[in-house]
């Protein structure tokens, strides 16, 4: 699903080991590795007494205890959620209850299917997900140490929020921007214009480092927030030519844009064909009577 990006899938770790990704901040790798997840959630640690915890991860009895055996005994005060998917957030309750830590994030707003008869979404969001301190954008929050500002970058989900490490350069960019892969921007979760907007406010940012939700670090924030938007753009562009030649349906689109796709992530990939059909007929470029639908006729204007 790369058309042509370079990412970097090295990743030098163990489970439930912390490894130290700079001073004062840690990492430990979920054993829930797949097609999208890459290796595994990743879960941090900041701070050097009073520590704060950036995605507890999924629903893992041992995934926790790695959590709390890292800590060397430093309390947990805070824990962050950059989005409600249940591969970052299903372990919150249980690391809550051993810790006593209070939870912040951004409010999810139920989509129109969960207020309807569709449930598929809980599948993979935790639809009962609420943060006991609500975050806006540019919330701050502070611990022994350590302080750091909330930004929402709506796209991937709605509510996604990456973290900044005041003072480090340094950003927790859940699964806005990784180095292993592009972000799945999958309705109706997921908006491409919403994400494309979000991409720009890391661009207007000089930070070092961002420390992603799955694989490693990326080390070249600036260039890579730039190749990922080239890359959204040139698929657009790619999908646009390929409807005004007659592949008007998703069905039709996916091997003419995705050719030699795994078929582990060929629904990521229909549900980003999905996004894009839809922000091409929020720019007046295509319509169609209902983009969300794979058997929607999309028309050029």
């Amino acid at each position: 699903m790369s058309n042509g990006l370079k990412f970097n899938t090295a990743m030098d770790f163990a489970y439930g080991v912390a490894d130290t990704m700079t001073p004062g901040v840690q990492r430990l790798v979920a054993n829930n590795a797949s097609p999208l997840t890459f290796k595994g959630t990743n879960t941090y640690l900041v701070g050097t007494h009073a520590l704060a915890v950036i995605d507890p991860g999924p629903a893992d009895e041992a995934h926790v205890d790695a959590i709390l055996k890292a800590t060397g005994g430093r309390p947990i005060t805070h824990i962050l959620l950059t989005h409600a998917h249940r591969d970052h957030v299903d372990g919150l309750e249980a690391l809550k209850a051993a810790t006593g830590a209070t939870a912040y994030g951004f409010p999810r707003v139920p989509t129109a299917a969960e207020n309807g008869d569709d449930d598929s979404a809980s599948e993979y969001v935790n639809t009962a997900y609420a943060p006991d301190v609500p975050l806006a954008h540019g919330d701050r929050v502070e611990g022994e140490g350590w302080a750091l500002s909330a930004l929402h970058t709506p796209g991937h989900t709605a509510d996604h929020l990456c973290f900044a490490l005041q003072g480090r350069g340094i950003v927790f960019s859940g699964d806005h921007v990784m180095a292993w892969n592009t972000s799945v921007v999958a309705p109706p979760e997921g908006r491409m214009a919403d994400y494309l907007r979000s991409l720009e406010i890391l661009l207007e940012r000089r930070d070092e480092m961002l420390l992603p939700g799955h694989g490693g670090p990326v080390v070249e924030p600036r260039r890579t927030v730039k190749a990922y938007l080239l890359h959204r753009r040139w698929r657009e562009q790619a999908i646009l030519e390929a409807v005004r030649k007659g592949a008007d349906t998703v069905r039709k689109l996916m091997p003419v844009i995705y050719r030699d796709l795994d078929e582990e992530v060929a629904g990521a990939a229909r549900l980003s064909l999905r996004a894009h059909l839809e922000h091409l007929v929020e720019r007046g470029l295509i319509t169609c009577a209902d983009a969300a639908d794979v058997d929607c006729v999309a028309v050029p204007l």
